[in-house]
């Protein structure tokens, strides 16, 4: 992930001029208070940890009201984020606004970002800021790549969040919100 620069001394890009760049049909980019990311390749280890959280999830979810959407689902939140989330999972109605052309989900129930060196800040801050303010949002869950933790921030009424954090591969996390508990040796299985 990499911002772009504007200028020197700005990093102030409008929404529309965010609307002209997403239509690129060879990057991904987020967009987040004025700035706006290129979301370039990742780790093999980020890719076995996402793969292997969306398909477990899409497994223990077969017969449920909710499924498991890989990181090419845009998601928008009411205060103006736009972002790739590494896993989102959706539950009943989904919500799809189509924004210039591009399909944004507007319902997530859970979300997963896998940290990287380079977007653990951005995913622990400014996108938890931004995704709390989903009234859909249960659980938002940072998985860190280099060793078996995660952090789960779970919704425990009305602007009241439960932050929870696990370690090592015999644990395991609990999304109460869909009614599935994920291993952490699944989590990082090749990893």
């Amino acid at each position: 992930m990499s911002a772009l620069p504007k200028s020197n001394i700005e990093n102030n890009w409008t929404l529309a001029e965010y609307h002209l760049l997403a239509q690129s049909p060879d990057t991904k980019y987020e967009f987040a208070g004025g700035m706006i990311l290129s979301m370039t390749g990742a780790s093999l280890r980020h890719n076995r940890i996402t793969r292997n959280v969306t398909v477990k999830l899409s497994n223990l979810l077969k017969g449920h009201p909710c499924e498991a959407l890989p990181s090419d689902m845009r998601v928008r939140t009411p205060s103006g984020l736009y972002a790739y989330p590494d896993v989102t999972v959706v539950c009943g109605d989904v919500q799809i606004e189509v924004d210039h052309g591009l399909d944004t989900l507007l319902n997530p129930t859970v979300i997963v970002e896998v940290l990287s060196p380079s977007t653990a800040d951005y995913d622990s801050r400014v996108k938890l800021d931004h995704y709390q303010t989903l009234a859909s949002l249960h659980e938002y869950v940072l998985i860190d790549q280099a060793q078996p933790h995660i952090k789960t921030y779970s919704r425990h009424g009305e602007g009241q969040w439960l932050y929870t954090m696990v370690n090592g591969l015999d644990a395991s996390i609990a999304l109460p919100s869909i009614e599935v508990t994920l291993a952490l040796a699944d989590i990082y299985a090749q990893v």
